[in-house]
């Protein structure tokens, strides 16, 4: 799995862009005390903060700072690591980068080259990466970091933090060992097959694989929510002009984000806002009023209002009260309900709304859906509930780790390889060779999880996507 590229030591500003009060600049390479003395003409203790100036080729003081060394394999990547800590200037950070460079290419140049060649920029995440390659963190936790830094909400923090501790890596390495004992159970069967006893009656095949289906389940059922907390839902608000909708933006983001008037057609774009509730990011978004219309900046806003409700995990119609018994309003009704019914999956729903329902006159609500008031607030806590509803969240569930997409595949495929082997084992001695081949496919994608079977392919995608200098 390691590439040539990964012998090369590497350097990036660990700090995000812009000003700020402390910056810092990251090193990582195997034997790096070249560079060290380079820099500052005497070697660092180990793992304790020094006070020192940051000079140039020429002598001259860049900045004031620490600087800390942590020797391998006692640091975050594996390899030695130094961090200059420097005021948080992008200029000051950009000498200090150069000098580092400079200092390399300089040794490289000199009689100890062996001790440090190549230094390079690091590419994005690859601070990261190198720790998962050395064994200091599994994949699962190396994802965690990216999820903390871009976590929405306390809740997703919180969990993905869990994660990064090692809490969802530890359940799904109790599942996989749990896995690899039943194997083990069932391979010296076929290994044996002339014993008498039945390996696998006498050791409860039955209930072990029983009960790893039941923790799977449980497993599967945390990182779906804790799926949820990293990626949020995506609502979609739809209707005629002139319902609402972005008053009950406003309502529910609690700020005037976008323009309402009483002039039909006044948005004419999406304007998206991530709320949350209860820790979950829902990412609201208002739409162009659905209409016929001639005008061709509205008609453009139309056409994205359309596209975003096909993308759309869940669609908010919303009507009007004060208009329900209008013939043209009714029939403007109809006809965005038979393009919705068209144009979405069965499985987004689709959630009609009441709105104004200080201005009506109605006392009855006029079907199913939810009756509220964007002016008021009047049934938006409602509203909440019901978004919560359909995203599947449960509340305050306990011990929830954050989690991603291709880890809720995976644990489903786990699922299906279990459920496949359940009907093996039901066979016996006709379906062993199956079973055992099912039970080897569920281990693989546990290890998937945590990196134990990723492809580079994989890893170049996950990594990626972290900032530079993590």
């Amino acid at each position: 799995m390691s590439l040539p590229r990964h012998s090369d030591p590497i350097v990036a500003i660990a700090t995000a862009p812009g000003r700020g009060a402390v910056g810092i600049v990251r090193v990582s390479g195997n034997n790096i005390k070249g560079l060290i003395e380079a820099l500052f003409s005497r070697p660092l203790k180990p793992r304790e903060a020094t006070y020192t100036p940051f000079l140039d080729a020429q002598g001259q003081a860049i900045d004031q700072g620490l600087a800390l060394f942590f020797p391998a394999p006692h640091s975050f990547t594996g390899e030695d690591v130094l961090e200059l800590q420097a005021h948080g200037g992008p200029v000051v950070l950009q000498l200090l980068l150069a000098r580092c460079l400079e200092a390399a290419a300089q040794i490289s140049l000199g009689a100890d080259r062996a001790c440090l060649t190549g230094l390079r920029v690091a590419l994005p995440g690859e601070f990261s990466e190198r720790a998962f390659l050395n064994d200091k963190i599994d994949l699962a936790q190396a994802e965690a970091i990216a999820d903390l830094i871009d976590a929405s909400t306390e809740t997703a923090a919180r969990s993905a933090t869990r994660s990064l501790s090692g809490a969802f890596s530890q359940e799904i390495h109790t599942l996989r060992n749990a896995l690899i004992h039943l194997r083990m159970l069932v391979e010296a069967t076929l290994d044996f097959p002339e014993e008498e006893i039945d390996f696998l009656k006498k050791a409860d095949a039955h209930g072990q694989l029983s009960k790893l289906q039941q923790t799977l389940s449980d497993v599967q059922q945390r990182a779906r929510q804790g799926a949820l907390l990293r990626e949020g839902i995506k609502v979609v608000i739809a209707g005629q002009p002139n319902a609402g909708k972005s008053s009950l933006l406003n309502a529910l983001a609690g700020a005037e984000l976008a323009i309402v008037t009483p002039i039909a057609g006044t948005t004419r774009d999406k304007v998206q806002q991530t709320i949350q509730i209860e820790g979950v990011p829902v990412h609201v978004i208002d739409t162009a009023g659905l209409r016929d219309s001639f005008d061709e900046v509205e008609k453009i806003g139309i056409e994205r209002a359309w596209e975003a409700i096909e993308s759309a995990d869940a669609v908010l119609f919303l009507h009007d009260l004060t208009r329900m018994n209008a013939p043209d309003y009714i029939a403007g009704e109809a006809t965005i309900a038979g393009i919705l019914a068209t144009k979405l999956l069965k499985r987004v729903p689709v959630i009609d709304i009441w709105n104004k329902a200080d201005a009506s006159v109605a006392h009855q609500q006029p079907g199913e859906g939810l009756t509220l008031s964007a002016k008021t607030g009047v049934g938006l806590d409602a509203l909440r509930r019901k978004l919560l509803q359909v995203a599947g969240w449960q509340n305050a569930p306990e011990g929830v780790f954050i989690a991603r997409e291709r880890h809720v595949q995976a644990l489903r495929a786990v699922d299906e390889h279990l459920t496949e082997a359940a009907q093996h084992l039901a066979a016996q001695a006709q379906s062993l060779d199956l079973l055992a081949e099912e039970l080897r496919l569920a281990q693989n994608a546990l290890s998937d999880i945590t990196g134990e079977f990723t492809s580079d392919d994989l890893l170049g995608v996950i990594f990626s996507s972290f900032c530079i200098g993590k």
